[in-house]
């Protein structure tokens, strides 16, 4: 009796001794650790991978590359600096595990560094002078592949030391401004260059003047397939040609396709005998904004074969990263499906795509060699980390994150499905408050996801955790447009934005408030790139919501002509403005409109952003404002489409949350909330 009633107290202490899980928070945010690019090793044995984590003091992040055995023990950093490492690759040999970095002098800009897995500190491998955007190891492991583009003069430093005085910036290019690379110029390109590990000479592969892409070395290692565009103006195709020459300076290179066979800008993947090679076909101009990759093979000897082979033609579905199996029998791939991303394989003498996991699940960046086979995933309540993959079954390699959100209270989703009003079925997930007493009436935020051509997915979202943890039921609708419902679902926005999208966003408002969960009386809407545009139409559309924040949107389609970087997209899809000026007035609806407009709304965006420049929020800032609605216009300096810098990130937050809390919470809630915090 006495050592049971000894065992109940210690088990209780133990219990009572177990710190409180806590709703997430923004420092747990600032702890969470970003996990990538896992790369198997040629024996199978080990994962190289990435770990990104927040220096808040520099605010910047850092990244490092990890090593862990395939069975798990064995975890380890194995680069460590001031400066950022990624892209780990291994050496077809094993010997090498190589990286690229930035790391002061004597490195200029990005470049390859090796690290002997026998032992030594790494050292820098390459010296390019221009950008290094990639690199592949030569399957003999003798030899780079490097993407290397064309340095630009302007950024060299001039005498002593000093910048050079700045030069007039000359543009003839129709596509002109790209986000993050700014103005493109037509005298600087991306070329495939052979870089030899020994002598560590540098040689280009070609000698076209045309931007290479994508470069990829045949199982026998005599030739290179890599993408490119031979049209007399390239700027007017999305789509490039693939192309292969044989491994040594100055190559020809061999077209084994024409840009009407619309090859997409991904890695093309060889068989191992090196008779095929995979490529994803993307969809026609009109439609290239709302594209589904489809797979399609080209023989590699280009022996007449020109048109694409699609053996999966029936797969109403986007795939991507095509991988030969080791015995070149089959082909396996991811497929973006209905909320979630899942890994795939055809066999190639025939048959239907077979399903290798069950949904829900959200799998990206597989590697496979020897034994390994591993992927990236994680859950709606749980970031990513290394998977492996095994009949079937998803095994967790990785815990960078496991002891942090051990604590948090992470709120789960639930599907949620629901007709529009044209009787169209649509897909989305719910993420109750966190403490939520069913029955009650909450405050709900309906978020929206940019794109179009993306979706809502079963994967963790710091954005939704964030706000469910304060409070707010939080809706995510995946909208005509969104991928994974198939092309005809996907196309039906084509130049007709704002129309389904808005009748399906508002029957998802309808369906939450109908099952009791919604306050009718406290609705916020917001989101950021589409989501913020499809928030512009929204407030112009439906007088429901009390608050709303537009991040990177625009409501004035006309303005945005030639200011942002989708010139393809105005032209092929909507017809430029002096041919299809009604259209365009038709999509300016919520700028045109903004009379109509009650909903307080906050604004935001990067000052360098090309992909929608802040142009757009400014616009509608300024409309608001002139017809006296709340409204505050946020911006954030040196800062592209997608934010980097860890404070502003926070910042944003934060600004949604008080934004939202003014508006849909009473006094009294948001004291306690604050309070708790």
């Amino acid at each position: 009796m006495f050592l049971r009633r000894l065992l109940l107290g210690l088990f209780s202490v133990a219990l009572w001794a177990q710190p409180a899980r806590h709703p997430f928070n923004l420092d747990d945010l600032a702890r969470t650790r970003e996990v990538r690019d896992p790369q198997c090793s040629p024996d199978g044995r080990s994962v190289a991978y990435t770990v990104s984590t927040v220096d808040v003091k520099e605010d910047k992040t850092n990244s490092h590359v990890w090593m862990i055995s395939y069975d798990g023990k064995d975890d380890r950093q194995v680069t460590s600096s001031q400066d950022s490492e990624s892209s780990p690759r291994w050496s077809p040999d094993g010997t090498y595990l190589s990286f690229t970095s930035s790391r002061p002098a004597p490195a200029k800009g990005n470049q390859v560094w090796l690290l002997d897995r026998r032992g030594g500190d790494a050292f820098q491998l390459t010296d390019v002078k221009g950008r290094l955007e990639s690199y592949e190891w030569a399957p003999d492991s003798k030899r780079l592949a490097l993407l290397t583009a064309d340095p630009d003069p302007a950024a060299e430093p001039g005498e002593g030391g000093k910048p050079k005085p700045p030069k007039p910036i000359v543009l003839d290019r129709y596509h002109f401004k790209q986000d993050i690379q700014g103005y493109l110029v037509s005298d600087r390109h991306t070329y495939v260059y052979l870089f030899d590990i020994a002598t560590k000479k540098l040689d280009r592969l070609t000698t076209g003047k045309r931007d290479e892409s994508a470069p990829s070395w045949s199982p026998d290692g005599k030739s290179i397939a890599f993408l490119s565009n031979h049209e007399k103006d390239p700027d007017r195709d999305p789509y490039t040609e693939l192309f292969v020459a044989e491994a040594r300076a100055g190559a020809s290179e061999k077209a084994l396709t024409t840009i009407e066979d619309r090859v997409g800008r991904t890695r093309p993947e060889w068989s191992p005998d090196g008779k095929w090679i995979a490529v994803l076909e993307s969809d026609e101009k009109k439609y290239e904004e709302y594209s589904m990759s489809r797979l399609a093979l080209v023989a590699a000897d280009g022996s007449g074969k020109a048109a694409l082979v699609k053996p999966a033609a029936d797969l109403d579905r986007g795939v991507s990263t095509p991988r030969f199996s080791a015995d070149g029998q089959s082909i396996s791939f991811l497929v973006t499906d209905d909320r979630s991303v899942y890994p795939a394989r055809l066999r190639l003498a025939g048959g239907s795509v077979e399903r290798l996991a069950a949904s829900p699940i959200v799998a990206n960046n597989p590697s496979v060699a020897a034994a390994c086979s591993v992927v990236l995933s994680g859950t709606d309540t749980k970031p990513i980390e290394v998977y492996s993959i095994q009949g079937g079954a998803l095994g967790q390699l990785t815990h960078q994150n496991d002891s942090l959100f051990s604590s948090i209270e992470a709120v789960t989703s639930e599907d949620v499905s629901f007709k529009s009003k044209d009787g169209t079925e649509v897909h989305g997930l719910l993420y109750q408050p966190a403490g939520y007493v069913a029955g009650t009436k909450v405050p709900l935020l309906l978020r929206i996801h940019g794109g179009p051509n993306g979706q809502d997915q079963h994967s963790f979202s710091a954005e939704q955790q964030w706000l469910a943890a304060n409070g707010y039921a939080v809706l995510a609708v995946n909208y005509r447009g969104s991928a994974g419902r198939g092309q005809k679902y996907s196309r039906s926005i084509a130049a007709d934005w704002g129309h389904f999208e808005v009748e399906d966003l508002e029957a998802g408002l309808d369906y939450v408030i109908k099952m009791g969960l919604a306050d009718p009386d406290r609705l916020g809407v917001g989101g950021w790139s589409y989501g913020g545009i499809m928030t512009d139409y929204m407030i112009a559309s439906d007088h429901r919501f009390k608050a709303a924040t537009s991040g990177a949107g625009t409501a004035f389609a006309i303005a945005l002509y030639g200011v942002d970087q989708y010139i393809l997209q105005y032209d092929n899809e909507l017809g430029p403005p002096w041919k299809a000026f009604d259209t365009y007035m038709k999509l300016s609806y919520p700028f045109l409109h903004a009379d109509r407009i009650t909903t307080p709304t906050l604004f935001l965006g990067g000052d360098k952003d090309a992909n929608v420049p802040l142009e757009g929020g400014q616009q509608m800032y300024q409309a608001l404002k002139s017809l006296g609605i709340d409204t505050q216009l946020i911006i954030y300096p040196d800062q592209f489409h997608g934010l980097t810098r860890p404070s502003f990130i926070r910042d944003r937050l934060e600004r949604y949350l008080a934004w939202y809390d003014k508006y849909l919470k009473p006094a009294a809630v948001t004291t306690t909330t604050a309070a708790a915090q």
